[in-house]
């Protein structure tokens, strides 16, 4: 056994890395054990580094990428999505864009000199607002390497300080029971912070996080103005957003 693991935790490892994501209900037959069994399998697999738990099932830790590497992934579909959000910014505006590889492409897509404010907790967002005459307000706090993102209580002490008119979120999954997550508590909770503090919030998410979970929530889908996505959503997600009266702007 490796690193402490029994052979049913040695399989249940491997079927994790080979599919990369996997549900409960389908653990639970695959060992013909009980989900009490299973979930504290998980954990161990979690303690240990080597799956990180999700609402209903694990993924593999390799699954959760960097944003150098996200950068690459759904490039053109993510390009469009920005350009579409960057469209929505108005004159006068006080803009939030956090950290995240669309919302990074949202802000490449705004056009110099814009009359309006930015607030970020991404640094490579507020590095590519250098140079184009928009304010912009970095809100310092604890970097998140992976994203480039700040978090943590002097972010939280920034944002809650300041109103924006407009705010651009990026999300790694959406469904219709858990709404809009992330794989990261602490960005989590700068964007349930900025939700509070936002007249118009705007979810930037491309077709492949449609039906996916990850680890912690951060807003129910009625809780957002709009999500701009490259593909409307269908069957029960639509639903969904239907009901909780969330806009869908597809880009073109």
């Amino acid at each position: 056994m490796s690193m402490g693991l029994n052979p049913r935790q040695e399989q249940l490892l491997k079927l994790i890395l080979e599919r990369g994501d996997i549900k409960l209900p389908e653990l639970k037959q695959q060992f013909s054990v009980t989900e009490m069994t299973i979930r504290r399998d998980l954990e161990k697999l979690e303690q240990l580094g080597l799956a990180r738990r999700t609402f209903g099932g694990a993924i593999a830790v390799a699954r959760e990428t960097t944003l150098n590497q996200r950068n690459t992934l759904m490039l053109a579909e993510k390009t469009r999505i920005g350009c579409a959000a960057a469209e929505r910014v108005t004159s006068g505006d006080s803009v939030f864009i956090d950290g995240g590889s669309t919302t990074l492409l949202l802000a490449q897509a705004l056009p110099p000199g814009l009359n309006i404010t930015v607030v970020t907790n991404a640094v490579n967002v507020a590095m590519e607002l250098m140079g184009k005459q928009i304010p912009t307000i970095l809100t310092g706090g604890r970097l998140v390497e992976s994203t480039y993102s700040m978090v943590g209580q002097v972010a939280a002490d920034t944002i809650a300080k300041m109103v924006f008119t407009r705010a651009f979120l990026g999300a790694g999954g959406m469904t219709a029971t858990h709404g809009f997550s992330n794989t990261n508590i602490d960005e989590a909770g700068v964007k349930k912070l900025v939700i509070c503090q936002a007249a118009e919030v705007n979810i930037l998410i491309d077709h492949s996080k449609f039906g996916q979970s990850t680890l912690f929530s951060f807003a129910e889908l009625g809780e957002v103005s709009r999500m701009i996505t490259d593909k409307a959503p269908e069957g029960e997600l639509l639903e969904a957003c239907m009901e909780g009266g969330v806009d869908i702007a597809v880009a073109d």
